[in-house]
């Protein structure tokens, strides 16, 4: 398929700025792929759908205050940097983003905080705006962990046009996030309350958790027509023996597995037996799913409402049909649903 296939005209006021005030009261879309119906719900009615010993996967990775601001030695000018991921706890070395990437060359120190509290030197360059950089900080490691919090800040995409606030610490998280790693959140699980959790565990539905660091390569925009030929960043995952003792009983006896999103189904998709089975591992994987896609493991999913031409809008093509999904998109349009990281939900059923 072609990336042009996946345009279409999104008004922007569509693009939700905020959370909805609880998180299991953002509307749901439910598309059911056998009828081809599609009907509006509220997202605590996800339980309408699903019965005793159904499976819910979930990612349970945590976000990190990745984004943080600082200024170059001498000019004082003011640079973001992007945390994308640590390269060596102990020489504190990390690979970032830096805005403006041309200001920032090899050797330039950069400094942090009213005081110069924390100091950071670049030591390579990975690509035009990407960079390598260590902290000089001769402290505990806790006491570094400590001073990333205190001067990162909630990385909300940059479609949300406004400063992150202090309820963004909470919301820009999943209730069940647990291993710090991820530089955007698994936004279909943000919908999620521990009410309706609850709620779920009591009729039967299991929950198993696995856990993909979300990079910002979920969101790089796609720069081929020939999807075939898009290359995804790596991510790194894993998926524990429990998680897949959870979801292949519930295969073998015939329940339904629904993956809680996209990074959620792209681990699964990354460890599967030769007989459709949940395995157990780790590591990184860069897969890209796009039409046509027979997937292994789910075989439901919920999902957030994307942008035009993202490998999120793709994969949710490819789990509900091409024709379906830009169906389903043109009713969100009309039915004025929120879009993105704050926004409503599909299930594809």
């Amino acid at each position: 398929m072609k990336l042009t296939q996946f345009r279409f005209d999104l008004p922007l006021n569509l693009i939700a700025q905020n959370p909805a005030k609880k998180r299991d009261d953002s509307r749901l879309m439910v598309v059911d792929r056998k009828t081809g119906n599609m009907e509006n719900r509220t997202f605590k009615d996800i339980i309408d759908y699903f019965d005793d010993k159904d499976v819910f996967v979930v990612n349970n990775t945590k976000v990190f205050p990745a984004r943080m601001y600082g200024r170059k030695e001498k000019t004082g000018a003011k640079i973001e940097v992007f945390l994308l991921r640590e390269l060596n706890k102990q020489n504190r070395l990390w690979d970032v983003i830096v805005d403006p990437a041309r200001k920032i060359r090899v050797g330039n120190k950069l400094y942090f905080g009213e005081n110069d509290e924390l100091v950071a030197e670049v030591i390579d360059n990975t690509t035009s705006r990407g960079r390598t950089i260590r902290f000089l900080w001769e402290d505990s490691e806790e006491s570094f962990r400590k001073m990333l919090e205190f001067m990162g800040e909630t990385p909300l995409p940059k479609y949300i046009k406004r400063k992150p606030d202090e309820d963004d610490k909470e919301r820009y998280q999943t209730v069940y996030a647990k291993h710090e790693g991820a530089v955007a959140a698994p936004t279909a699980g943000l919908h999620f309350s521990r009410e309706l959790i609850k709620r779920c565990e009591i009729v039967g539905i299991r929950f198993a958790e696995l856990t993909l660091h979300t990079s910002l390569g979920t969101f790089r925009p796609i720069e081929v027509e020939d999807l075939s030929k898009h290359k995804m960043d790596a991510e790194y995952y894993q998926i524990p023996q429990e998680c897949c003792n959870i979801v292949n009983k519930a295969k073998a006896e015939g329940h339904r597995i629904c993956s809680i999103g996209t990074t959620t189904m792209r681990a699964m998709e990354s460890s599967y037996t030769a007989t459709q089975q949940l395995k157990p591992g780790e590591g990184w994987t860069n897969i890209f799913i796009h039409p046509p896609y027979e997937f292994n493991i789910a075989d439901s999913m919920v999902t957030n409402f994307h942008l035009p031409k993202t490998s999120l809008l793709i994969m949710a093509s490819a789990f509900a049909g091409y024709d379906l999904a830009m169906e389903a998109y043109k009713k969100a349009i009309k039915d004025k649903y929120r879009f993105f990281t704050y926004g409503d939900a599909m299930l594809i059923l």
